[in-house]
């Protein structure tokens, strides 16, 4: 049985204190905790600093295009439907350029864990304002405090009816893993915002803000995480500062369980020469 070490690789990048560290060891103990080996696990990143994540986690890796860690991970799955896979980024990546294919993942519900880690900065590029960046907030772009309205990833989830949406924080590794492992176990397409305050660029949203801002509500007897419309009300009454299960449908079928056709066997299994004959005969269809 796989054990962390054995999703170690070489020493990570970020910043001392990011909150990349905890996302990253959250992952490798989820895997571990479900029997995963890293040999079925494969992690699609994109550009930024959690585009590490791909390099960092063990088992397989691609580091994809700016916000195109979602197309590359849906084709993984598609392609070995027995593998673990991830889609990494943050929420430049995933919410500006990515933005589009995050919509479509939801709709689609192809079985993969989305993982964001949100730290409301641009920090690979040293601290321009992202779109989670709240109104006000100073940066490189915006000098005299930003002014467009950031956007509610998790209220979005709501309204697209994402199968399963968490969030997590990584100043909280136990919580965050065990959010993960339920993720993983989804059967459909699992989101996982996290909090991952970047120690360098953001001044303002740091592990004491959400320390002492948090609403858990896993520690929350009343919620019900199958209510949708409970879960926007809680969300927006929370300002989105809310960690934990938010909302899952364990009933909605997954894309795979529900395109007719869809082979039992996956496509890295299939035998996929061509004869001579039958590429002449392809060739033919288009003279």
């Amino acid at each position: 049985m796989a054990t962390i070490q054995d999703f170690k690789t070489e020493k990570p990048t970020w910043c001392p204190g990011c909150g990349d560290f905890g996302v990253l060891n959250a992952m490798q103990k989820a895997c571990v905790n479900l029997g995963i080996e890293p040999e079925n696990v494969a992690v699609a990143s994109g550009i930024g600093c959690s585009g590490k994540m791909s390099q960092h986690m063990g088992g397989y890796g691609l580091h994809a295009l700016h916000g195109r860690s979602l197309p590359n991970a849906q084709a993984i799955k598609l392609a070995n439907d027995k593998l673990t896979v991830f889609a990494a980024g943050g929420d430049g990546d995933g919410f500006g350029i990515g933005m589009g294919h995050f919509i479509h993942a939801m709709r689609r519900n192809i079985d993969i864990t989305y993982i964001v880690m949100d730290n409301h900065i641009y920090g690979l590029t040293t601290g321009q304002a992202s779109p989670t960046t709240e109104v006000g907030m100073k940066t490189k772009t915006s000098p005299k405090g930003a002014v467009e309205q950031p956007i509610a990833p998790v209220q979005l989830a709501l309204a697209q009816n994402c199968g399963f949406i968490a969030q997590g924080f990584s100043g909280n590794i136990k919580q965050l893993t065990s959010l993960i492992e339920k993720a993983i176990q989804h059967k459909g397409f699992s989101f996982v915002n996290v909090f991952s305050p970047c120690v360098t660029f953001n001044k303002v949203n740091t592990y004491d803000f959400y320390k002492s801002h948090l609403v858990n509500l896993d520690e929350d007897e009343s919620y019900d995480a199958h209510d949708r419309i409970l879960a926007m009300r809680r969300v927006a009454e929370a300002n989105n500062i809310v960690v934990g299960l938010i909302y899952e449908d364990p009933e909605r079928a997954s894309f795979e369980s529900t395109l007719p056709g869809f082979p039992e066997t996956p496509l890295v299994e299939e035998d996929l020469s061509i004869s001579e004959e039958g590429y002449e005969e392809i060739l033919a269809t288009f003279r």
